[in-house]
Order: structure tokens, then C-alpha cells, then sequence
């Protein structure tokens, strides 16, 4: 057995799972080092004991590319684009950045002036109108390189139906450009509508010299270490890709960091047993929300990371909202008490860690209410006294009449609104009961608000993993590799012949399958599914549809395409034309399954004492429990605080939780 770490940086802590040559498993969590994430991968490793030499393969989930957007601190990008045409990034989709109001601005991430035009024409069934002006091409990309452009796209209308004009004009490109970030929008992204593939095209080019450098330097840290071996990266579509290769199609890694705590859930539901549960990740800076129906999680191709940035390239499907444990508690100028998105993140941190942090946020609230043992917090600084933090509560609720502890029990109860919201969205907004799922509840302060969120929202069982502050990292040890493929047709599914259908399918899975048996790692079987993407006539949304076969029938596509259109609307249609818009592959390479059971184990006395909790308006005596001690088929009855290491899980008054075989907690709320 090799030693194989996964490791991933979140915006207040790097955590890591490795397991060992025998089998064994270590752990450690140390703070994020933001100024360059590498420090802090390195310090992880170091904290579990071993050494980059040490580790046959490291899987890493990063965040680098997520806050590059998020913060727009991006590389210089120059964009040449089909005449008329080079304004299609910014007037988008008639959509405004708030819905009410003409407020509120967008900056493209291409300005205007290092936007240029060429002469060069498709239609859109990939005829030539107007041939590409080479010589414009090379006389433009030498104008964006005189301004000092770092990274360039090439971006042609319809060039998803004949790409001939964006191969030719990347050709004349890189024999120009002095380094390899070029990205030509069909090579990414072969689908139409213009705006959606500019733009993905526009944040890959974006950030690929940021994530380039990261990794490079990531690399060559570990090498001076010793480390020569496999680095393999997730992506968000929760498989992985080998480092050599990330950078190419660097917006792939966008959702990185929360896809990999999406497929942990999956492989630990898939062993518990547990086919449908809502994924709740709530950490230092956010919470990520997404669905796993059926044992598999959803996946769309239309993520939109900020206004006027959709990324059309398959990911986990994952809604973000601004609560996290270091989210800033504050009042607006109408005198209302919002928490986030703003956030304390790991430099300065909460006021709790001694770090610095001076404004109250939702760990500290958690602190201050028993909810938190101030004696085993992380990466603190100087020891902070609970009187210092209802100081800062107390500030906080004078304006709105409130008592230090009312006011820590709003901002608590406030981040659980925010996120019940997100759960919603990726349930009920989309035909899905929540009744019928589990809350599967993980992250350094997930756990802490399972069970009051559960209770929000209906959900009748919280699931815990044995260790819920470290599975992110644990997704990235689980992680398989995987590549998806997607092509445009965009026409009435009456029109296209069965053996094109056969045809596009079979190409994009030869595609992916080299791409996937390329990675490197060690893959034990390969698995192919297959989604078209259709809609009725004159529809604007998409529905995605699973193929059950490589070589599907008309007859069976349009059946399949009106039984999901049916289930998410309850409407019929007949009279309608389907269209068949875009057809994906998508090939995984599962690599050796990792027993859950290894996590698990511990001992020593379960039981630490009582102490305060306050739960459901009042203070309650609540029984302490040490978590890792607890044996299979243990049960603990609510109210009561059950810590470990990497976080802590809150039972509240009524709820009960049972251990079982795996060292999951299973709560009935």
C-alpha cells in the first residue's frame, strides 16, 4: 500500500488526511498561510508527522483559483474575437447586478481596450461567411502584447460548429505569445451561445497564470523537500487531474475546494448505507450546499461565481452562501443585524483566537453561548477570556436593545437563515422533498448548527462523519480522476440521425478515456455516463437527461427527456419539438476504494463533565462527551456538547444520536 495524502486549503484552515503504508491514518489541521497556500500545505504535512519524501501521492484541493476571482486579483487578459462582436463579455444577458433598482456596476474581466476585433466569420452550422484575416490576427495580438497583456483568448463566433478560425488564429498566437497561456474558447468549452463560452473562456485565461505559478511553486517546494512524485489536483467536477496538466484548463478548478468535500460525502454515504442527503460544509469563511440524490451528486454546467461570470464547464453542483464560523456579525445602515459575507478568515480570525480579530463573528457567538470549549480552540494566539467577547456582543446588541447573549443567539440563528436558504435552493427549488433526505452536516463548524438547521427546514436525520472538520481532505484522498466532454448539436432531435448521436458519443469518450488513463494514478475499472442537454422548442433552460446507453434511440432520448421535464415541472408537452442541445461524456477512473472504517477508533473515557449550553432561547445543563470515545451503537440524548479535535457537534435539547459501524453520528433532530 502506498502513502497517499489528501490535502485542502480553505480559506481559514489547510487540513490533511494521510494514510499511512499499513493502513493507518493521520490527520492534521493548521492555518491556511493566504499570502501563498503553499506555506500551509507544507505545515500540514510537517504537523502529521511526515515529510513531501515520505508520500507516494499527494491530491490537493485548493482554493487559489476560487479567491483570484472572488478578490479579482487576476493576470492581465487580452481577448481577439470576431468583428462586431467584442462587446458580447459585457452586455451578457439583459440581467442587472441587483434585481431591483438601476444600481450596482459590472467590470468585465477583459477591458474594453484589450478587447480586439478581427475580420472572420462562421455560421452557425460551422459554414465559412468570412474568411479569418490573418494578418490582423498576428498585427492584434502584437498590440495586446505591447500593452502588457499576460494571458490571451481567442474567442470566434460559432467556432463550437467549425473551430477551423480559432486553430488557425492560436497557431499564429503562439508563435507570438512568450508563454503557453493562450486559450482558445472551443478548446475549452465546445458550446454555443457566445457570452456563457467567452466568459468561461476569459476566467480560464484569467487564472491560469495565477493557479500556474501556485502549482509550480507548490511543485518545487515539495521537490526541495524530497518530494518527486505523483501531484495529482482536484477539480470541481470531483475528479482529479494530474498538476502537469491543470493548468490548461485552469477554470475547471474553480469549485475545487468544495467539490472534494462533496464526493467525501458520497463515498461516505455510499458505505453508511445513505442514498439521498443534502451536504452541508460549513467552515471558517462560508458554507457550501449541494445534493446527493440516488447515491450520485448532481452536477451543472451553468455555475455563476459572481455577476456577469458564469463558467458553462461541468461541476459539482454547489450554492454558496457568506455564514461561516468567521463570518462578521454587523449592523446596517437601516439598523438591521446582518452576518457576512465579510469574513475574519484565518488572519485575523475571530476575536476568540487571540489573533487579533476585533469585530464579533458566528465562532465567537458559538463561544460565548457554551457552544465551543475556549480551552480546545485551533491556531489561537494569545488567550482570549469569554468576558472579552460578551464585551464585544454587547456592543454589537446596544442598538438593537439586546443583552451580549441575545445577541450571540441572533447572529447564530441569522448564519442558520442563510443557510437553510442555500438548502432550499438546492432542494425545494428543484422539486426535491427535503423530507426525504439526510443532512449530512461537515466542516470545522457544520456540525455545530446540524441539528437547529434540520429542524429549520424538515429534514429528519442529521448524518456527522467520524471526522467532520476534515473531510474536505478526505475527498481529496477518496477522489477518482475524471474528465468530461461536452459538444454542441443544438438541433430538433428529429433531425439528427441515430448513428451521429452513436457517433458524437463514441468520439467524446475516446476523448476523456486517453485523458483519464493519461493521469498517472492508479485506476482499477473505468466508469462512462452519458447527459443530453435538451429543451422544447423556443425554451430558454436547459434539462439535463442520463442516456442509458452509448448508442441511445431517438425514440428512447425523447422518452427519457419527457419524464425529467415532467418531474421537475409536472407538465406535459407533446405538441412540442424536443431539441437536443448539447450531448456529455463523462469518464471516471475509479481508483482503489478507501475503507472508512480506518478514520475511526480512539477510546478513553467518554464522559468529560456538564457545562452551560444555550439552546432554544435559555440556558441548559448539558452533558460533555468525548466523541472519538464513544463505541459503536453508543447513544447520547440532547442537550449535549460532543467534542473532538476537528470540530464539535451540538445536540440540541430533544435530539438523540446513535454511533454506527463507521463512527458516524446519526441524529434524529
Amino acid at each position: 500500500m502506498r502513502r497517499v495524502a489528501g490535502i485542502d486549503v480553505g480559506g481559514t484552515f489547510t487540513d490533511l488526511v494521510m494514510q499511512d503504508a499499513d493502513g493507518s491514518i493521520r490527520i492534521a489541521k493548521v492555518p491556511t498561510t493566504a499570502a501563498n497556500q503553499a506555506g500551509g500545505v507544507l505545515a500540514g504535512i510537517a504537523a502529521a508527522g511526515t515529510t513531501p519524501a515520505a508520500l507516494d501521492l499527494i491530491v490537493h484541493g485548493t482554493t487559489a483559483t476560487t479567491n483570484a476571482v472572488l478578490e479579482r486579483k487576476l493576470a492581465k487578459v487580452g481577448l481577439v474575437t470576431t468583428a462586431g462582436f467584442r462587446d458580447v463579455l459585457e452586455l451578457g444577458r439583459r440581467t442587472r447586478p441587483r434585481a431591483y433598482g438601476m444600481t450596482g456596476s459590472f467590470e468585465p474581466l477583459v477591458p474594453r481596450e484589450w478587447r480586439r476585433e478581427v475580420a472572420e466569420r462562421m455560421d452557425a452550422r460551422g459554414a465559412v461567411v468570412t474568411p479569418l484575416d490573418e494578418a490582423a490576427v498576428e498585427r492584434e495580438v502584437r498590440a495586446l502584447l505591447a500593452e502588457g497583456c499576460e494571458a490571451l483568448v481567442i474567442h470566434f463566433l460559432h467556432a463550437y460548429a467549425n473551430p477551423a478560425h480559432e486553430v488557425r488564429a492560436g497557431e499564429i498566437a503562439r508563435a507570438i505569445w512568450p508563454n503557453g497561456y493562450v486559450t482558445l474558447g472551443h478548446a475549452l468549452l465546445s458550446e454555443f451561445r457566445e457570452y456563457e463560452r467567452g466568459t468561461t473562456a476569459s476566467v480560464n485565461a484569467a487564472v491560469q497564470p495565477v493557479l500556474d505559478r501556485y502549482i509550480r511553486h507548490l511543485q518545487d517546494r515539495l521537490a526541495e523537500a524530497g518530494h518527486a512524485r505523483d501531484l495529482l489536483v482536484m477539480n470541481g467536477n470531483g475528479g482529479t487531474v494530474p498538476a502537469r496538466a491543470v493548468a490548461a484548463e485552469a477554470a475547471k478548478t474553480v469549485m475545487s475546494g468544495p467539490a472534494s468535500g462533496v464526493m467525501a460525502a458520497a463515498a461516505t454515504l455510499a458505505q453508511s448505507g445513505v442514498v439521498n442527503a443534502i451536504t452541508c460544509d460549513m467552515g471558517g469563511t462560508s458554507t457550501d450546499v449541494a445534493l446527493i440524490a440516488g447515491g450520485v451528486p448532481e452536477v451543472s454546467a451553468e455555475l455563476s461565481i459572481a455577476y456577469g461570470l458564469p463558467i458553462h464547464l461541468p461541476m459539482v453542483d454547489v450554492r454558496t452562501v457568506g455564514a461561516g464560523g468567521g463570518s462578521i456579525a454587523w449592523i446596517d445602515r437601516g439598523g438591521m443585524l446582518r452576518v457576512g459575507p465579510e469574513s475574519a478568515g484565518s488572519s485575523p480570525g475571530p476575536i476568540c483566537y487571540g489573533r487579533g480579530g476585533m469585530r464579533p463573528t458566528v465562532t465567537d457567538a458559538n463561544l460565548l453561548l457554551g457552544r465551543l470549549d475556549p480551552d480546545a480552540l485551533l491556531a489561537t494566539g494569545r488567550r482570549v477570556g469569554v468576558d472579552e467577547v460578551r464585551d464585544a456582543f454587547a456592543q454589537l446588541g446596544a442598538p438593537l436593545g439586546m443583552a451580549a447573549e441575545q445577541a450571540a443567539s441572533a447572529v447564530i440563528h441569522l448564519a442558520n437563515v442563510l443557510m437553510a436558504g442555500a438548502i432550499r435552493m438546492v432542494s425545494l427549488s428543484r422539486g426535491h422533498d427535503p423530507r426525504d433526505f439526510s443532512l449530512f452536516a461537515f466542516g470545522g463548524a457544520g456540525p455545530l448548527h446540524a441539528v437547529a438547521l434540520a429542524r429549520e427546514i424538515g429534514i429528519p436525520q442529521v448524518l456527522v462523519p467520524y471526522r467532520p472538520g476534515l473531510t474536505n481532505a478526505l475527498g481529496c484522498l477518496v477522489a477518482d480522476l475524471r474528465q468530461d466532454v461536452v459538444n454542441t448539436l443544438n438541433r430538433g432531435l428529429d433531425d439528427i440521425a441515430e448513428s451521429e448521436l452513436a457517433a458524437v458519443l463514441a468520439a467524446q469518450t475516446d476523448r476523456a478515456t486517453a485523458a483519464v488513463r493519461a493521469g498517472g494514478a492508479e485506476v482499477e475499472r473505468i466508469e462512462t455516463r452519458h447527459v443530453a442537454e435538451m429543451q422544447f422548442r423556443g425554451q430558454t433552460h436547459l434539462i439535463r437527461v442520463p442516456l442509458a446507453s452509448a448508442t441511445p434511440s431517438r425514440a428512447e432520448v425523447q422518452a427519457a427527456f419527457e419524464a425529467a421535464y415532467f418531474a421537475r415541472f409536472e407538465v406535459r408537452l407533446p405538441e412540442i419539438r424536443a431539441v437536443l442541445v448539447n450531448l456529455a461524456t463523462s469518464v471516471v477512473g475509479r481508483r482503489p476504494a478507501f475503507d472508512l472504517r480506518a478514520l475511526s477508533g480512539g477510546g478513553g473515557e467518554p464522559r468529560l463533565g456538564m457545562r452551560r449550553l444555550h439552546a432554544d432561547g435559555t440556558w441548559h445543563d448539558a452533558a460533555v462527551w468525548q466523541r472519538e470515545a464513544l463505541a459503536e451503537g453508543a447513544r447520547v440524548e440532547g442537550p449535549a456538547i460532543l467534542q473532538q479535535v476537528d470540530a464539535t457537534i451540538i445536540l440540541e435539547p430533544g435530539s438523540a444520536a446513535v454511533v454506527d459501524a463507521l463512527g458516524n453520528l446519526r441524529i434524529t433532530a
